[in-house]
């Protein structure tokens, strides 16, 4: 194989979201995106039962097949490369990112229980998407005795781990399937779970296992409290168990295998995992303290990093480099944000106005964020509560569902809608107010992520925040980010600083804060916290005893 020259070399960054998987060629000197290929998930998100088995799966279950990764291996990455145009043997490194926490059961040698054939009927075999929210009473279990006993991790938190992460999910694996969790020889989240399948050699990445596997100061929780929790769940570490990588760390190099998959040279280097959310930060050159990046999707994660170690109440982890080596990282998000448009659009938006959307060449979303641009702030009589999944932050329960309040006969459509956009924004603002009163500042605010294309959303952003919104120069950050450490893997710059000041694209202030806009979100705002306090602070428990009237009717 021949060397690339200095000015021809590309890297690969793989990019594995909720529904599909992207990859993208970027030039290592520039930056310079190349070429990209969308692979979407032929099984999408499983919620409602099993390919296998007609059996329904029981409420707030998220599940994926494995197999769907590995495709995006063999299709999105020839593709990207084709479109780039470039000679395989011009790539020099790979890296991915995934969600998290997406994890998943194997056996020693990274085979999923799920695709082992008297496991294929079996929901615990397969991989947990980071949405799916079935082990809340488990999560509750563990803060409880973490507060009980003092836990000195706890802290690192916000006072609460969620039920998206790995101990809680692997505890509902335990108490629901326990042949399954005996079978379980290793625990993992999918990101070092998919760059064991590119070489060949398992890591564990210092994102997921700080933010998703309560790893603080080298140390995971004792044998003793997980007893405490469940005597059968005292050797649970021992699933997680690995030497822990730092970012942008080589991770091994491709094999045979996987080079056959993606059209690869053998022996490229391969980066060690990552997070869509944190590896998006170098790639907006938002790693500086105080530079907080919001990648809005189907959820917002927002990462920051700061020089020194604060605990802020209700955020989801503050790492030491969980997000660039040598700084803490901290971690908040919102569970639901795309996906509370989206579940407007597609499910509660009434037929007039698809057809009209129809009938305007126009995407429901497009037709709706139009009228609603068109509406004076305030004028709807509207305010929503965003927690149609859950809130991760600052409340941390996924048993929270939405609220909106103040429909009239008169409301229409695009007045909820705006409503749900509102409130995601808000929400935001809970999550900066909180961290600024903690005494960690929030210098700059930086969107990434699908939904920085509507102009309309993001101009809501720094109105509501009351603050100048920088953008990320690229559509498709995650894949770029994984293509920055892949760069650091593969020798081409010291540290990853070193190579987003190179490679990544950041476009300052694109939105500035209107002042007449911004003094009546304050009042929506003070609206929006009281409800937010009301309902979420255990003042008015009413959210949580609907949902337990629900699970009671479907169980019958």
């Amino acid at each position: 194989m021949r060397e690339p020259s200095p000015t021809d070399a590309v890297v690969v960054g793989i990019d594995f979201g909720t529904l599909s998987g992207r990859a993208l060629v970027v030039r290592v000197s520039d930056g310079a995106e190349l070429g990209t290929a969308v692979h979407g998930y032929p099984h999408a998100v499983i919620e409602r039962a099993l390919p296998a088995t007609a059996a329904p799966l029981p409420p707030d279950w998220a599940l994926q097949d494995p197999e769907d990764y590995r495709e995006v291996l063999r299709r999105a990455v020839p593709a990207a490369l084709a479109d780039a145009g470039v000679d395989a043997a011009e790539v020099i490194g790979v890296g991915i990112d995934f969600t998290a926490c997406t994890v998943l059961p194997t056996l020693a040698d990274g085979t999923p229980l799920c695709e082992l054939a008297e496991y294929r009927d079996r929901p615990h075999a397969y991989v947990k998407l980071w949405k799916h929210h079935a082990a809340q009473p488990q999560a509750d279990r563990i803060n409880a005795l973490a507060h009980k006993r003092a836990e000195p991790w706890i802290a690192r938190y916000g006072g609460r781990v969620s039920s998206e992460w790995e101990y809680a999910k692997g505890l509902q694996l335990l108490e629901e399937d326990p042949e399954i969790y005996r079978r379980a020889e290793r625990w993992i989240e999918a990101a070092d779970w998919i760059t064991w399948q590119l070489t060949g050699v398992e890591t564990r990445n210092a994102c997921t296992a700080g933010y998703k596997g309560i790893l603080q100061d080298g140390v995971r929780p004792s044998a003793a409290f997980l007893a405490a929790l469940n005597p059968g769940f005292a050797d649970f570490t021992a699933k997680l168990d690995h030497p822990v990588s730092p970012l942008g760390a080589r991770a091994g190099a491709l094999t045979t295998e996987a080079a056959a998959w993606t059209g690869l040279p053998v022996g490229v280097a391969v980066a060690v995992g990552n997070v869509d959310a944190h590896v998006t930060a170098p790639a907006a050159q938002a790693i500086a303290p105080g530079q907080m990046v919001a990648i809005m999707g189907t959820s917002t994660c927002h990462v920051m990093n700061a020089e020194r170690l604060t605990e802020v109440p209700g955020m989801c982890g503050i790492v030491d480099g969980g997000i660039v080596a040598g700084r803490w990282g901290y971690e908040a998000g919102q569970s639901g944000v795309g996906d509370i448009f989206a579940w407007y659009a597609e499910q509660a938006a009434p037929a007039h106005v698809r057809d009209e959307a129809t009938t305007r060449g126009m995407s429901v979303h497009e037709l709706l964020t139009e009228q609603a641009a068109a509406q004076p702030v305030g004028a709807h009589g509207l305010i929503a509560l965003d927690w149609h999944s859950g809130n991760r932050s600052v409340l941390v329960d996924h048993h929270l569902s939405g609220v909106v309040a103040g429909l009239t006969l008169a409301t229409r459509p695009h007045e909820i809608y705006r409503a749900l956009m509102e409130a995601t924004a808000f929400g935001t603002r809970v999550i900066v107010e909180s961290f600024e009163k903690s005494g960690v500042p929030v210098r700059e605010f930086v969107a990434a992520g699908g939904l920085v294309k509507n102009s309309f959303l993001m101009q809501l952003y720094a109105d509501v925040l009351r603050r100048p919104l920088s953008l990320i120069g690229s559509a498709q950050g995650a894949a770029l980010g994984s293509a920055i450490h892949a760069a650091v893997a593969a020798g081409a710059y010291p540290d990853v600083p070193a190579a987003a000041l190179a490679m990544g694209k950041l476009d300052r202030d694109a939105y500035l804060p209107d002042a007449g806009r911004a003094a009546a979100y304050d009042a929506l705002y003070a609206e929006y916290l009281r409800l937010h306090d009301y309902f979420g602070r255990g003042a008015n428990e009413v959210l949580h005893r609907l949902r337990e009237i629900r699970l009671a009717a479907v169980v019958q």
